[in-house]
């Protein structure tokens, strides 16, 4: 995202930097080659914030060299299904086909998406496709296949010289991009972003730039949910031709004897014709704006190169990020040519130590901190894969109410996002690689994901693979070394891990190449392992996968559900069971559970109907199960937590036994049914505490107590039948850039207001001034669909995916089910400037091969040519004018096109970008428009609606030795 000042367009690397920069200092010119400034005293540091917090795209105008980000996230029309190429037959197609800019088929920048459909980027279309029984089990049942993206593009003249790149953060899965019909790109993977350089090939004022991306979803890379499409944010960047590279910032800071160095290391490229003597200045501020340090250092980059430069600053007593105090700070580095600043980069960094210890596990901060974390992927109700900020940042604060402080990125690197919330919210990241492969593609990945994420305080390892079967072989071990010796080159601060279901004895292994060994599970492997090798670093890279059903308190293969209380099946292990395994350990430095989230595919144990999976902290939703409250009672230790499973209206069971769980963090727990006292426990952390009670309509209630005074109490009651539904929206204001989205929850109630948590009722939505771009209810095995306007409660709660529009005053959900009294939701919608956009319109049909007919003395010689098949004829294109004739005269100059389906119903324009000489336009007998003057200029006429295959001809007066034509292109377009 961007935000721009004065001075020079200072523009975030990551997702959410750069937001409203302040600036108390500013570097002087005339500073001298190398300046320093060091802090003297505490330096206040930067807080979590909510989505209020996150920036967007201004719409400020920068200066001509200053460096603008646009976004591309409207304009693009979709097909859903393969285009067919042609097949090449012709001599004259065999040489067109050879050649840069002639593409064929859907890639062709002539070619008619005009009744394509209309999408907005982020766009994941497998989530909008039907859960089938047929359909491949490990994606959701959900099928993916071919899509294609086109759009086209207006660059302003102005433009001209600058350096334009086109940068796409996420394509699933494998994909060819074409610009102006030439291929610029193939991508083989669903998780890297790519950049692409346009400058060479873009076309600026009235010629448009045709951009197609075929997307082949078929390509698997994992199993689980994965989506397609282009699921993440389509950025034009426009830089100085001498300017700071995509990801080309390196600065995180190290220790230095009583006080720390913050190494600027910053990449520049040179678009230009001649070499470029730069200068590289770089300050630290902090949240306040703050100048902290700053320095600078020369930089040369000669044409058509890079350049690099490094500059050290100088910190003594910084606030340091910790999971408890994400402080950050600002590094604003500039590209100074003389006076002038010709390119800037934003990014964050944090000031933190981290370490990990053979006996001791891992200390952040110098430290020992337990790592409590939870394995993620990258999929949420209703909107799979294309998830907004504004989702990520709900998913990113329940993970922090849970009392996780870690998140390891399973298995691919995360959006940018998702990094920049861990920055700011406080968790440590496990960035972990897809492809275990050192070929160059794959290497060129992981290699990618070190540049991107590395100044990010957040992420403390860097693993390389997830449960490989070469993980226990020489060539495993071969493979991983050349791996991590990539990632070193990159980033020698953190260590490199990698996620190993065994092999770990044999006698070369992948764990000999690592440097913290990581388990998948094997919890029975901890000790012999540390026995064996001492001197190494051990963490729990995975574990758990236990199934559980949210709201449901009996196992059923019949109904596919699995009780919450966290019983084992199918000999998995136990969110209790395997945290203490991790908890008594010292040398096992933390845990990641699998997972947080329940998530689309990979639906063991059940299979369909189920179509996602069961192993979730949390469901698809991010509503809590049972393990929630067990992993507070674990995890938390700055309040008390006292939780019970499960809720307590159970009709038709009176006098039943049913099974009670308490979740505390405290030392007793007693509980209490209708005031009569059940029974006082000492506190289990691991195991929790449980009672059989027979069931009777009322109030469950539980103390807890800290030696004997009573430090927190909680109750479930018995509910009447619902008679309401509520809504209660995740935030109580949005933005109104037309991109902030959030989850809103539904419930039914009952007539006191308490949610009913057995309720199942059909409810359907309207929405004012926004849009529902997704539904859910946490139930794995609904094959209902994720969009549109209805979707049932599963076990009392389901949520409403709204993105707000631009413009719009509020955002109002209305929400209503048979038999319930409805619900009404109205979110105040913030008026902010809209994001800076990337121009885009319809696509053109180009006119490029035109015949000219044989000099005619007459006019009306010339025009009797109309009626004749013009093939024969000279053909010349529209780059350039037609050659002189010898003699004066007339000459037609013939065309035959169909026009795209659009202009064939409503008409539209004929467009001479550069009509040469003096001339009258017809389309059959009609006289479409009559140019005058000989010198080349612009040119439009009307063309009436008509479907089928059309012909324009064009009679020039052609005196001798005249040029006449066309010098630039000409274009159909939509009226």
């Amino acid at each position: 995202m961007v935000a721009l000042n004065a001075a020079c367009g200072t523009v975030g690397e990551g997702a959410l930097a750069g937001r409203d920069v302040s600036r108390r200092q500013m570097l002087k010119a005339g500073a001298a080659a190398v300046a320093t400034m060091v802090a003297s005293g505490p330096i206040p540091g930067a807080s979590a914030g909510g989505l209020s917090a996150l920036p967007h795209l201004e719409g400020a105008t920068p200066p001509a060299s200053a460096r603008q980000v646009l976004l591309l996230d409207r304009g693009w029309r979709f097909f859903e299904g393969d285009v067919p190429f042609p097949e090449i037959l012709g001599q004259d197609e065999s040489y067109d086909n050879a050649k840069a800019g002639k593409a064929w088929g859907a890639a062709a920048p002539e070619f008619d998406d005009s009744d394509w459909g209309a999408v907005q980027v982020p766009h994941d279309f497998v989530s909008f496709q039907p859960i089938q029984p047929d359909a491949n089990r490990a994606q959701g049942y959900r099928r993916r296949g071919i899509a294609w993206y086109r759009t086209a593009l207006r660059f302003d003249p102005a433009d001209q010289g600058r350096h334009i790149e086109l940068q796409i953060d996420g394509i699933a899965t494998h994909a060819t991009i074409w610009f102006n019909g030439t291929v610029v790109e193939r991508n083989w993977s669903g998780y890297n972003g790519i950049t692409i350089d346009l400058t060479p090939f873009a076309t600026f004022g009235d010629d448009l730039n045709t951009l197609a991306i075929r997307v082949d979803a078929h390509a698997m890379e994992g199993w689980w949910y994965e989506g397609g499409g282009l699921y993440r944010p389509v950025r034009i960047v426009k830089r100085d031709p001498v300017h700071i590279v995509t990801d080309g910032v390196y600065a995180h800071p190290v220790p230095a004897g009583d006080g720390w160095v913050l190494p600027v290391e910053v990449t520049a490229y040179n678009a230009g014709t001649s070499a470029a003597v730069m200068t590289v200045v770089s300050t630290l501020e902090d949240a306040e704006g703050l100048v902290v340090a700053s320095g600078q250092a020369p930089l040369s980059v000669p044409a058509l190169e890079q350049g690099a430069a490094r500059l050290d600053l100088a910190v003594a007593n910084p606030r340091l990020w910790s999971v408890e105090a994400p402080s950050l700070y600002r590094v604003q580095t500039r590209l100074m040519a003389g006076d002038r600043c010709v390119d800037a980069v934003t990014t964050t960094c944090g000031f933190r130590t981290t370490r990990f210890d053979k006996d001791k596990g891992f200390f952040l901060n110098g430290r020992p901190l337990k790592i409590k974390g939870v394995c993620v992927h990258q999929d949420h109700a209703g909107v799979g894969t294309a998830i907004p900020d504004g989702v990520w940042d709900y998913r990113i604060r329940r993970l922090k109410e849970l009392g996780c402080n870690a998140i390891r990125c399973t298995h691919n690197a995360p959006s940018a996002v998702v990094l920049d919330l861990c920055d700011r919210y406080g968790l440590l990241v496990m960035d972990e690689n897809r492809q275990f492969n050192p070929s160059p593609d794959t290497l060129a990945q992981l290699q990618w994901m070190v540049r991107r994420d590395r100044n990010h305080p957040s992420v403390i390892l860097w693993s390389v693979f997830n449960e490989e079967p070469m993980q226990g072989s020489a060539a495993g071990y071969e493979m991983v070394r050349r791996m991590a010796h990539a990632v070193k080159a990159l980033d020698a601060t953190r260590p490199v891990t990698a996620a190993m279901n065994g092999g770990l004895f044999t006698p070369v292994n992948v764990s000999q190449a690592v440097d913290v060994v990581g388990f998948n599970y094997q919890q029975d492997k901890y000790d012999a392992f540390h026995a064996a090798h001492p001197d190494r670093t051990l963490i729990s890279s995975e574990d758990t996968s236990a199934f559980s059903t949210r709201g449901a308190y009996e196992t059923d293969k019949d109904s596919r559900t699995i009780a919450a209380y966290d019983d084992p099946v199918k000999g998995w292990n136990t969110h209790r069971a395997a945290w203490k395994e991790i908890a008594t350990r010292d040398f096992i430095a933390g845990g990641f559970v699998w997972t947080g989230f329940d998530y689309h595919g990979e639906p063991s144990p059940w299979g369909w109907p189920s179509n996602s999976s069961f192993y979730g902290i949390m469901d698809l939703c991010g509503f809590a199960k049972a393990a929630f409250s067990i992993h507070q009672a674990q995890w938390v230790t700055d309040r008390p937590v006292l939780a019970l499973v499960p809720h307590w209206t159970w009709p038709g069971r009176e006098g039943q036994p049913i099974k009670v769980m308490a979740c505390a963090n405290l030392a007793e727990v007693e509980l209490f049914l209708n005031g009569r006292s059940l029974g006082r426990q000492a506190a289990d952390p691991y195991e929790m505490n449980h009672w059989m009670v027979p069931y009777a309509p009322g109030r469950l209630e539980a103390v807890g107590y800290t030696g004997s005074a009573v430090a927190a109490r909680t109750q479930v009651e018995t509910t009447g039948p619902a008679v309401a539904l509520r809504l209660t929206p995740d935030r109580d204001r949005m933005r109104g850039d037309g991109l902030d989205a959030m989850p809103v929850t539904v419930e039914a109630v009952d007539a006191q207001g308490r949610p009913v948590p057995v309720a199942q009722d059909l409810v359907t939505f309207t929405v004012e001034g926004g849009d529902i771009i997704g539904l859910g209810n946490g139930d794995p095995n609904s094959a209902a669909p994720e969009k549109g306007e209805r979707r049932a409660l599963f076990n009392g709660l389901a949520q409403v995916i709204v993105q707000a529009r631009a413009g719009a005053p509020a955002l109002t959900l209305t929400a209503t089910a048979g038999g319930l009294k409805p619900a009404r939701a109205r979110v105040p919608v913030d008026a902010v400037p809209p994001p800076a956009r990337q121009a885009t319109t319809g696509s053109d049909l180009i006119l490029d091969t035109w015949y000219a007919a044989p000099l005619a003395a007459t006019q009306e010689a010339a025009l009797a040519y109309r009626q004749a098949d013009p093939t024969p004829w000279d053909d010349f294109g529209t780059r350039w004018a037609h050659d002189p004739q010898t003699a004066d005269g007339y000459t037609l100059c013939s065309v035959r096109f169909t026009p795209h389906a659009k202009v064939g119903r409503q008409g539209g324009r004929v467009v001479f970008l550069s009509l040469v000489g003096v001339c009258d336009i017809y389309e059959g007998g009609r006289l479409l428009g009559r140019k005058t003057t000989p010198m080349p200029g612009r040119m439009e006429v009307a063309l009436a609606p008509g479907t089928g295959q059309r012909r324009l001809d064009v009679l020039f007066q052609t005196p001798a030795g005249a040029a006449f034509g066309f010098d630039r292109n000409v274009v159909v377009r939509q009226a």
